[in-house]
């Protein structure tokens, strides 16, 4: 366990009915127990007592106290949970006293990672906690409650199982080659179980994919030449007004973005300059920027005129759409119709932002090319960040070495070593081997006080 004693406020600041300050560390009741009515140390077990809190003869607030006693607490150390009145000026009052007795504020994250320290929950279990906090989809917080339950740790576990049953078996090969009663194991007979390993880490690459979006989100760029509606389409969109429209083209000059709940994933709008030739060096900017986000993006809406023709910058346009996922938007339908659409594979909808329903047909059309409606959420196990992807990516790659390296008769000691690579990246995503400075980047994130 880590020596010393932390605080931090745990709630969000501002003026609210309660807020709570975290203590945690092997002094959290003594020092506590000097700014209280009551015999903290006496309290029992994972109950709450209200008590007054005095310093320096001076009535702070009257709060109610939680204890929680080690290991049997988040941190698996002691810990104290000052639930005091949520005004600013109360809570700050109350950390203040405790940092003049000693106790620390806590980094970010601190809490979790002496969690994770003190063996109290794995890396995935630590990193679903803090996606529990900032989710904003049902989806995302069932990914969450999932991976703290241990669902994701469990698949995990089992392919390392299998890993360190091959290298055991092949270690014994090479330590007792006298023992007539040990199967010998030879490259073609671990040939089929690496083969099934693989196929189970691609599985959760594949599923990856919709772990990323349901976490994540789905970025949409909205992209087309200056003044064909996008700023108001993206307001129409979003419900609000976030992108000032005028009837000047270029009025966008930069980025606008802006997130919509649509059957249960979040799509990220982002609205980019018109994209034109423009001797103007701020707009040239902006449209350096929209060609960015096009790259960027998962899904692209190209917005064209009804009543206009299209120009060559939309004709490019057009052509640069064939391989991505993208949508074409004819704006302004309830307008003469101008547009000559050239034969295309890419979905077209029609509409405006003047109708009630001119953009539902839009929308429709971007749930269906993002169905998740097969997905049951008790099965949503997925490996979400780039971490846990891209050492399942590693894991994955040192199996196809191994499985290369038996086409190629190399001897089977040689092999092992990769297979134990795939091993540790695997462990590497629970924490089961871990770098200091990983542990110090990855908590950090988190918010303070958890």
């Amino acid at each position: 366990m880590v020596e010393d004693t932390i605080c931090a406020i745990a709630t969000s600041v501002g003026n609210s009915g309660i807020s709570i300050i975290r203590v945690s560390g092997a002094n959290s009741f003594k020092i506590v127990n000097k700014i209280t009515k009551i015999d903290v140390e006496k309290m029992l077990p994972n109950t709450i007592k209200y008590t007054k809190l005095i310093y320096k003869d001076e009535l702070i607030d009257e709060v109610l106290i939680s204890k929680f006693v080690a290991p049997k607490s988040f941190t698996a150390e002691d810990i104290i949970e000052i639930n005091t009145h949520g005004g600013i000026a109360s809570t700050n009052k109350v950390l203040e006293i405790l940092l003049e007795l000693g106790v620390r504020l806590a980094t970010p994250g601190e809490f979790t990672k002496r969690a994770f320290l003190n063996g109290r929950i794995n890396l995935i279990e630590a990193e679903a906690s803090n996606d529990l906090i900032v989710a904003n989809t049902d989806y995302q917080r069932v990914l969450a409650v999932n991976k703290l339950n241990g669902s994701l740790t469990k698949q995990i576990e089992d392919i390392r199982e299998k890993l360190v049953s091959i290298i055991a078996n092949i270690e014994v090969n090479i330590d007792y080659p006298e023992y007539e009663d040990i199967e010998v194991l030879t490259n073609e007979k671990i040939v089929d179980p690496l083969t099934n390993i693989k196929k189970d880490l691609e599985l959760l690459l594949k599923n990856s994919y919709n772990g990323k979006i349901i976490n994540n989100g789905i970025n949409v760029a909205l992209i087309g030449k200056p003044n064909v509606g996008k700023s108001s389409i993206l307001n129409r969109l979003l419900g609000e007004e976030k992108a000032i429209v005028t009837n000047i083209a270029g009025t966008t000059r930069d980025i606008v973005e802006g997130s919509i709940e649509l059957n249960k994933i979040k799509y990220n709008f982002i609205d980019t300059a018109g994209i034109r030739e423009t001797k103007d060096y701020v707009e040239q900017i902006g449209v350096e920027k929209s060609k960015q986000k096009i790259e960027e993006a998962d899904l692209i809406i190209l917005i064209l005129n009804n009543n206009e023709s299209l120009t060559n910058e939309e004709q490019d346009l057009l052509n640069n759409l064939q391989d991505k996922k993208a949508i074409i938007f004819i704006n302004k339908n309830d307008l003469d119709t101008n547009i000559a659409l050239p034969d295309t594979n890419i979905p077209v909808i029609k509409g405006n932002t003047i109708d009630i329903d001119g953009l539902q047909e839009l929308k429709d059309k971007i749930i269906e090319m993002y169905n998740l409606g097969d997905i049951k959420l008790q099965d949503l196990n997925y490996i979400t960040n780039t971490r846990q992807i891209n050492l399942v990516k590693e894991a994955n790659r040192s199996i196809e070495n191994a499985l290369n390296m038996i086409k190629e008769n190399t001897p089977i000691d040689l092999i092992t070593i990769d297979i134990n690579d795939a091993w540790n990246y695997l462990g590497e995503i629970i924490g089961k081997t871990y770098k200091e400075d990983l542990l110090d980047e990855l908590f950090s994130r988190f918010c303070l006080g958890k």
